[in-house]
Order: C-alpha cells, then sequence, then structure tokens
C-alpha cells in the first residue's frame, strides 16, 4: 500500500510541516557525547512538536542535542552512537525519509541494531521507526505500520482513550498517528485493540513506538474534550522518554 501521507502532517494546531531543507550547524555543534539525547528536528518535523517533546526533556533535567536533516546527514554511525537516545517526534514521515540519505537511515539503523543506540518515535516518528520504501529505518525486522482505523473513518485529530494492562485508561492527543500491529510489546492499546504504544529489542538497541502524542501542551486540545489532564498526559510522555532513555520495559500486555 503506498501512503500519501504517514504521521501527524495535516491540519489544525501544528505548524506546518517543514518542505525545506535547513541551513545547518557546524556538526561538531550536534556531536556532544556529554549529553544522552539528540532529539531530531530536521526537514519533515513539526516545530511545535519538538517544542513540546524539549518541554518534556526540559522537566526531566536530561541535557540533549539537536540535529535538522544536514546534521544528521552529516554524522557517522559512531557519532550517533556516542548519544545513548535518538528521539523523531512528529511531523510527516515521508518528507523525514525524503530529505535524509540512504547512508544516513542506514547509519541510523546500525547504530540502533549493533550500537545500542535507543530510539523514540512519536507519531510519524513511529512509522520512521518501522520499515518504509519511503526511507524508514527499519527497526522491526521488516514490519510496515497503518494509520489507527479512525484516520479511515475521515477523523484527522481527536482525543483518543488508550488502555493498559490493568485496565487503566488515559485520554490523550491523537492525530493521523500510526497503530503497531505486528511488531514489539504492546504497552497500550488504543480503544479498537490495535497497539497504541510497543516497546522492544531491535538488536542491542531498545525502541519505544507510540502512536499519540502525550507530550501534548494544553494549546494541542482546543475543540476536544479531554477526561485525562494534562499532567497526567505529559507525565506519561516524561515515563515514555524515562523508559526510552534507560532501556527500561514498561508494563505490557
Amino acid at each position: 500500500m503506498i501512503m500519501i501521507e504517514a504521521g501527524c502532517g495535516g491540519v489544525s494546531n501544528f505548524s506546518k510541516a517543514s518542505q525545506q531543507p535547513q541551513t545547518p550547524q557546524a556538526v561538531s555543534d550536534v556531536v556532544l557525547s556529554t549529553r544522552p539525547v539528540i532529539l531530531f528536528n530536521g526537514t519533515g518535523t513539526i516545530a511545535n512538536d519538538v517544542s513540546a517533546v524539549e518541554t518534556i526533556l526540559h522537566d526531566l533535567g536530561i541535557a540533549y542535542a539537536t540535529a535538522n536533516s544536514t546534521q544528521l546527514n552529516a554524522m557517522t554511525q559512531a557519532q550517533l552512537n556516542s548519544y545513548k537516545l535518538l528521539i523523531v517526534p512528529g511531523g510527516n514521515s515521508i518528507t523525514i525519509g525524503k530529505y535524509l540519505k540512504a547512508t544516513t537511515t542506514t547509519n541510523i539503523h546500525n547504530a540502533v541494531i549493533k550500537g545500542g543506540l535507543h530510539y523514540l518515535g512519536i507519531c510519524a516518528g513511529g512509522f520512521f521507526g518501522g520499515y518504509s520504501m519511503y526511507n524508514g529505518l527499519n527497526l522491526t525486522s521488516g514490519r510496515w505500520f497503518n494509520f489507527y482505523n479512525d484516520y479511515y473513518r475521515g477523523i484527522h485529530k481527536e482525543s483518543v482513550n488508550i488502555s493498559y494492562p490493568g485496565g487503566s485508561k488515559l485520554d490523550v492527543y491523537w492525530q493521523d498517528g500510526p497503530q503497531f500491529t505486528g511488531w514489539g510489546s504492546i504497552v497500550a492499546r488504543f480503544p479498537d485493540g490495535t497497539p497504541a504504544v510497543v516497546e522492544g529489542k531491535s538488536g542491542v538497541g531498545w525502541v519505544i513506538l507510540a502512536g499519540v502524542h502525550p507530550e501534548a501542551p494544553a494549546t494541542w486540545r482546543y475543540g476536544m474534550s479531554f477526561t485525562s489532564s494534562v499532567a497526567s498526559t505529559t507525565g506519561y510522555a516524561k515515563t515514555l522518554v524515562s523508559a526510552a532513555l534507560h532501556g527500561t520495559s514498561l508494563a505490557h500486555y
């Protein structure tokens, strides 16, 4: 199946995903092994979601570097492996892949599979972490992912009640995000039972993929009703970031 869009790059409270290559800083400014996290903010990501993830990292007190597409393209596998965790946030995974070289996605793939880099993909970053004909990372042994079913009902953003083992639930923001049938351990499910959050080993690396946006601030909730507070959903985002950073397995089905 050929997708015309892959990830949260549609309408609404997000800024439009960047379609143009960005002016890079020196790669030496990015490659700082004293910072455990590298946050991708390149072409195809959405600035509002990059900012939301940055807020989570700040709240956790985790030092991080950012890399745009040009900077990531210039990094070697060894440089990538000077970090512990790569985070790819929301946007459009097709555009993300378009502006990264095939050698870059291979380097990231190998940094995870062989070098032990951890990976957290949120929405478009979840699509990008799977197999894709659009230069995806294939951290999922050839498994590709489709949209959560509400996308095919003409819904592109909403609050969704995801559920956890034991029956607890959380109402979180969703926008054109994936479901992850067929890979990893299921940490949370969408209302239709498909996987909303998954985790698993990818070679010697640790991968968490999320089809929802627990990091979403209050401003994204305009026009929608939520039963869960912003504090509770962003608290879950902190849990996902911490688990991805430390390679911690969360409760799963």
